[in-house]
């Protein structure tokens, strides 16, 4: 369905993986299960953190919000998708893609501002260990969610503005499985030169720069650690952020694949299963790097079996 050159777009034709609708069934079953196991898995890292005391602790209340955030990033996508993929295409209102763009991008800049956190989480911890108990006390973890939940959501909620002022007046098809930011521009006929400006300045500022103080706090956590004079030590003192760092290198991996490599020569259908890395799989792994790489929760998964 396509709108003419003198009709403001109110719906949005999302085309999904149109060249695969032989593979559409499959790959339905395997996104609902990648859905059901994300949502069930983050939900009970909440469950448990918040009901086992020993897990009352900074690094385990900031995984508690990356859970919630990868949640958030979970059912803004993966509804959509799955629609696109049972009836091989699908139609959603214009406010509704700016809807699933709204939380999907917030999530995403959340999640890098977290990692950030937590990067300096793990300095305090492994640079600074004296220090850190007076340093990271709950007022200040709880400043930094806040901080860190206000900055991503308001920040993204410009954007949605000024994309809602926009006249879309072309084609409404979009040759994607969800609403992401360029797609969406494409469709304008307005001029939008200074609006992608600004997005490259907010991808700045909530993604390369956070991407880089984690890069110099690592640079830190690394030098201490061969420092350290026994290698139970230095093991021990990596393993405190051996899941963190595999985290933050598969999400930052992700992005860069998707974002900053070239397009030119590469598939439709190359993108969307990049993107598909960041909405739905990194939802997913998360939670279960945390809990195959981290004694305490798997010794309080076992605690709330047992209890139930």
């Amino acid at each position: 369905m396509l709108q003419n050159n003198f009709t403001t777009i109110t719906e949005i034709h999302l085309l999904g993986f149109h060249n695969l609708y032989h593979l559409n069934i499959l790959l339905f079953v395997i996104f609902f299960i990648i859905y059901c196991l994300t949502t069930s898995w983050n939900l009970l890292l909440i469950v448990m953190v918040a009901k086992v005391r020993n897990l009352h602790t900074p690094m385990y209340i900031f995984l508690t919000q990356l859970s919630l955030s990868d949640n958030i990033m979970a059912n803004s996508v993966s509804p959509i998708l799955l629609s696109v993929l049972l009836n091989r295409q699908t139609i959603i209102t214009f406010t509704s893609c700016l809807a699933q763009f709204y939380f999907f991008s917030a999530s995403l800049a959340f999640d890098t501002l977290l990692l950030t956190v937590m990067s300096y989480d793990r300095y305090l911890a492994i640079c600074n260990p004296l220090r850190y108990n007076t340093i990271m006390n709950y007022l200040f973890c709880l400043k930094l969610i806040i901080s860190s939940w206000l900055l991503s959501f308001s920040a993204i909620i410009k954007y949605v503005f000024e994309i809602s002022d926009l006249k879309f007046c072309g084609s409404n098809v979009i040759d994607h499985f969800f609403c992401d930011v360029s797609p969406m521009l494409s469709l304008s006929c307005s001029d939008t030169y200074v609006l992608q400006i600004e997005v490259t300045i907010i991808t700045i500022s909530l993604a390369i720069l956070p991407f880089l103080f984690i890069i110099a706090s690592y640079c830190y956590i690394i030098g201490t650690i061969l420092r350290i004079p026994s290698v139970t030590g230095r093991q021990k003192a990596f393993s405190t952020c051996s899941s963190h760092l595999t985290v933050v290198s598969i999400f930052y991996g992700s992005l860069l694949c998707t974002y900053l490599v070239p397009t030119r020569g590469q598939s439709l259908t190359s993108s969307k299963v990049l993107s598909l890395s960041y909405t739905v799989m990194i939802p997913l792994i998360n939670p279960l790097i945390y809990s195959f790489r981290n004694n305490d929760i798997k010794e309080a998964f076992h605690k709330t079996c047992r209890i139930h």
